[in-house]
């Protein structure tokens, strides 16, 4: 039985498509079919049955994929094992957020490819929701609120933020003095809904506005030209607040405290790669976001 036809099959499960998996292995459709067909035919039963909605597991796949999840993961810690001490190899597929990645991911896991240059490193840097399972990433970077969901996730160090404006949009329309102006101003918007604190009580508004960015950094830069009140985290807003050309509003509604996670799927324990890549971004970043913490 080849490890690789369970890597192979195990792909196909997560991703629930045999096109899917192959972009997540790198290897072509038909490869694929051919592991999984290998595969079963060395156990003497079907592990996999497609129908209209994709691919699904049988009863004998979905008992056999547990087995198969766990001894490729010993296989992984086997190898690991066995390099010289502190030396990492391999794929770490990471997805990174295109807000903060570029400043602030991207040096770390360069310093990670510097130290460990038998180890490949791929980075998705963009603001929309990426699957980790279906996509094939080893883990993910998130920054704000985490969701519910089952994957497992390391804090790396707390986000604070505020609302603010520029002081021509303030000359212009007034600066809000309670919750319910919000509703008469401009929001720029990230999410639809804005989450704020008063005292230890969350408030969650859901304020109007015409302009909206997934990106920290374009919101700040639409607040500075004077198109409406953001609720940013103090990194997008900092230079902006040193030099004026950004104020704080309706300070006594701070955003909650949120946070920059290192998230990663279901299962045993992370692998090293995964580890280290979250130790490295602990002890760069941490420092940072706690300066930050108090605003400018």
């Amino acid at each position: 039985m080849d490890t690789d036809d369970l890597r192979t099959f195990l792909a196909v499960a997560d991703s629930g498509g045999l096109t899917s998996a192959a972009q997540r292995l790198g290897l072509s459709k038909s490869m694929v079919s051919r592991g999984v067909g290998r595969l079963e035919t060395s156990l003497g039963v079907q592990l996999l049955v497609r129908s209209a909605r994709g691919i699904s597991l049988t009863d004998a796949g979905a008992t056999f994929y547990d087995y198969a999840l766990r001894v490729c993961a010993e296989l992984d810690v086997a190898k690991e094992t066995i390099l010289p001490a502190g030396e990492l190899r391999g794929l770490l597929h990471v997805a990174a957020p295109l807000s903060f990645g570029p400043t602030h991911f991207a040096p770390v896991l360069a310093e990670m490819g510097k130290r460990h240059p038998q180890l490949q490193i791929h980075t998705s840097y963009t603001d929309r929701f990426v699957d980790l399972v279906s996509e094939g990433f080893d883990c993910g970077i998130r920054v704000g609120f985490l969701d519910d969901s089952n994957l497992i996730a390391r804090r790396i160090g707390p986000l604070h933020g505020k609302l603010v404006a520029s002081p021509e949009y303030i000359r212009k329309n007034g600066s809000p003095e309670t919750l319910e102006d919000l509703f008469s101003h401009q929001a720029l918007l990230g999410a639809d809904t804005w989450k704020l604190m008063d005292g230890d009580k969350l408030i969650v508004i859901k304020p109007k506005g015409r302009f909206k960015a997934d990106s920290g950094t374009a919101l700040a830069a639409a607040a500075a030209a004077g198109l409406g009140i953001a609720a940013l985290a103090n990194q997008f807003i900092h230079d902006h607040l040193a030099a004026g050309t950004l104020v704080p509003v309706l300070a006594r509604y701070p955003l909650p405290r949120a946070g920059i996670f290192v998230v990663r799927p279901p299962g045993l324990q992370p692998n090293t790669k995964v580890r280290v890549l979250t130790e490295m971004l602990i002890d760069t970043l941490e420092p940072e976001l706690t300066r930050y913490a108090d605003g400018p």
